[in-house]
Formats: C-alpha cells, sequence, structure tokens
C-alpha cells in the first residue's frame, strides 16, 4: 500500500506541474481559483510522497559510498541557490534559462547519490524525471526566449550566504527526522 501512495504522490506532482501545459484551454478556464486547486494538489503530492517513502520497506539497490555525503551536500547548497530568487537578481546565472528546474534536478540528483534503496528511486529518480521532461516541453512549446539581465554579484553573494544557511537548517530538519545528512 505505501508503494501505491508514493507512486500517486508522485504521479500527482506530475499532474499537478504539467496540467497547465497539457491542458492549456482548460487551466485558463479555472481562472485564480485554478492557482489554489494545483497548490493544493501539490501540497497533497508531498504529503503522499512523504507518507508513502517513510513508510516503504527498505530494498537496498545499491550501497552508496561514503564520499558521496559530501558531494551531496556540495549538489545540495548548488540546488538551494538556484531554486533561490538569485537567478533572477543576482548576475551568475542571468542566461540561463531554466535554474529552477536544473536546481530541482540537481537537488534530486543529489538524493539519489546518496539513498540506494527502491523507494529513493522511485521518488528522487520520478522526480528528477519531471524536471528533465518539463525543460523539455517548455523549450518546444517556447523556443524563443529572453534571458535575464541586470543583477548584481553582489545579490549572488548574498543568496549563497542565504542558501548555505538554509541548508544548514534543512540538515537540522533531516535530523530531527531521524536522517543525519551531513559527514562524520
Amino acid at each position: 500500500m505505501d508503494w501505491i501512495v508514493l507512486i500517486a504522490g508522485v504521479a500527482l506532482w506530475w499532474g499537478a506541474h504539467l496540467f497547465k501545459r497539457v491542458a492549456p484551454e482548460r487551466r485558463a478556464g479555472m481562472g485564480d481559483r485554478g492557482k489554489g486547486v494545483i497548490a493544493a494538489a501539490l501540497g497533497v503530492s508531498i504529503v503522499l510522497m512523504v507518507i508513502g517513502y517513510r513508510g516503504t520497506p527498505f530494498i537496498p539497490v545499491w550501497t552508496p559510498p561514503s564520499f558521496m555525503v559530501h558531494i551531496n551536500n556540495l549538489l545540495m547548497l548548488v540546488a538551494i541557490y538556484m531554486l533561490s530568487p538569485a537567478p533572477k537578481r543576482g548576475k551568475l546565472l542571468q542566461g540561463m534559462r531554466h535554474p529552477m528546474l536544473t536546481g530541482f534536478a540537481i537537488w534530486a540528483t543529489a538524493h539519489l547519490l546518496v539513498n540506494g534503496d527502491a523507494a529513493s528511486l522511485v521518488m528522487f529518480g520520478g522526480l528528477l524525471i519531471w524536471a528533465i521532461v518539463t525543460g523539455r516541453i517548455i523549450n518546444t512549446a517556447q523556443p524563443e526566449w529572453t534571458p535575464n539581465t541586470g543583477g548584481s554579484y553582489a545579490k549572488d553573494a548574498m543568496f549563497l550566504v542565504g542558501s548555505a544557511v538554509l541548508l544548514g537548517v534543512i540538515g537540522f530538519v533531516h535530523n530531527w527526522l531521524g536522517v543525519w545528512p551531513f559527514p562524520g
């Protein structure tokens, strides 16, 4: 049953995010109310993924080497930075088309590197594939785009510091949930 809940959560995540891409007229017809419906669906998808992931039995697929924790933490810092406002307000990523999707893909990849079980492959692998597919769908539907201009390196530095602090908070929450994400 927990596998079904996990898979349903990943599927709902995909469906909620891709709804406006695959059914734009229907989504537009929902107006502003549609934002609430999509937000609720995404909230439910996260709850389903957490419940399903925590409830599935541990089925080892591979054993990650211990040094992967270091790589994971570095990738997580990059992912958090890319998911922050830095791509719009900073200078480093201003020419990147999909910094948030790329950051999300890095987040999923980082988790795949340190979790070698079947449930992780389903959840993080499914979310990684979602990020890649979404970027491709957007690029196909809207091949023309204008890179962000402006921003400053000072904003990049500010968001990098903020990302490091947030990484510490996320580590604390992981520890509270019973998983120590840092080396040692």
